[in-house]
């Protein structure tokens, strides 16, 4: 057993840890920084010998799906393995195609190159409307795929505004949504989700935590922007000690709509700091209030929903059966 917290992903009714892991970062050159096979191996094994049951990966992730697929497909029933469809095999960076034949093959080599013969989870790797999830077959295949056992169940990567209606639809099992402290956008949209019985999977819960991520721009919004939030909100006044790093991924655990948050690393230093803080749970209710309170006076609050019923609707909710002891 991890000692690691663990929560419910909706209605999946699989419980994953708080602290998953994004493999964007195994994808190596020349989409993003080198990394050498055994660097890679030894970093996939360490997330689950400490215990993290949820990999998240993606087709555009350049070699990730197959270095997972080599070094722990042998280690498959200790993991929730997520990745995505819509993307383009062996196409540009950023490249998606909503049709039902780009759907179907993309998971196909998704099973080949993962050595599995079925995803827990496939998440449409943009924020489509109904229409484009529709006109195409795209979601009609992509729900042929679960009925035929392939895939388990289906998410969207999404955003507002489309994440609304997505949620509506009621035929998503989770939705991977942007959120951190200095990126509050979607901090009530996430609580919606789960409120209508969908997992919510956190990315960029440590975004902008540390100075070296505030020279980059991820998502939507540039470093300066979140440098600016951090330094009006005055949030190093509460740090108490914490790294901002901690602080950071302390608050994105303490959304309680949230199932789990991915992290991504390719150092095993930096993957033993974010578990010994994921270990200590939510920051202290005070504290967060407090942040909340100076973040939203520094122009980092969640955007207005409209007041619509989120209960989920349709056969498709009924959850598959579980097939490990996840």
């Amino acid at each position: 057993m991890t000692d690691l917290p663990t929560r419910l992903l909706g209605r999946t009714g699989v419980r994953v840890t708080t602290l998953g892991f994004g493999a964007m970062e195994l994808r190596g050159a020349p989409r993003g920084p080198e990394i050498t096979d055994q660097e890679a191996e030894r970093v996939l094994n360490d997330v689950l010998d400490a215990g993290i049951n949820f990999i998240d990966t993606s087709i555009d992730y350049g070699r990730s799906e197959e270095r997972i697929g080599r070094f722990i497909s042998h280690r498959r029933g200790e993991y929730f393995l997520a990745s995505k469809c819509g993307c383009v095999v062996g196409g540009a960076q950023g490249e998606h195609v909503h049709t039902a034949q780009n759907i179907r093959h993309g998971v196909e080599n998704s099973l080949r190159l993962l050595k599995t013969d079925y995803l827990d989870l496939v998440q449409f790797h943009r924020s489509l409307t109904r229409q484009e999830l529709e006109q195409d077959g795209a979601l009609q295949e992509a729900l042929k795929l679960k009925s035929e056992g392939k895939v388990r169940f289906l998410g969207v990567s999404g955003t507002l505004p489309n994440l609304v209606e997505q949620i509506e639809m009621g035929v998503f099992d989770a939705f991977q949504i942007p959120y951190s402290a200095l990126q509050r956008e979607h901090e009530d949209v996430i609580t919606r989700a789960a409120e209508a019985g969908a997992g919510t999977i956190i990315r960029g819960g440590v975004a902008r935590g540390a100075p070296t991520d505030w020279q980059r721009t991820n998502y939507m919004l540039p470093g300066t922007t979140m440098q600016d939030r951090w330094e009006r909100a005055r949030l190093d006044e509460l740090l108490d000690g914490l790294s901002r790093i901690e602080f950071t991924l302390r608050f994105t655990l303490s959304h309680p709509g949230l199932s789990t948050t991915i992290v991504g690393t390719r150092n095993p230093q930096h993957l033993r700091d974010n578990l010994q803080f994921a270990r200590k749970g939510p920051l202290p209710a005070d504290v967060v209030a407090e942040a909340k309170r100076r973040l939203t006076e520094a122009g980092s609050a969640p955007e207005p929903l409209p007041a619509v019923d989120a209960r989920p609707r349709g056969a498709a909710q009924a959850a598959t059966p579980a097939r490990s002891a996840l």
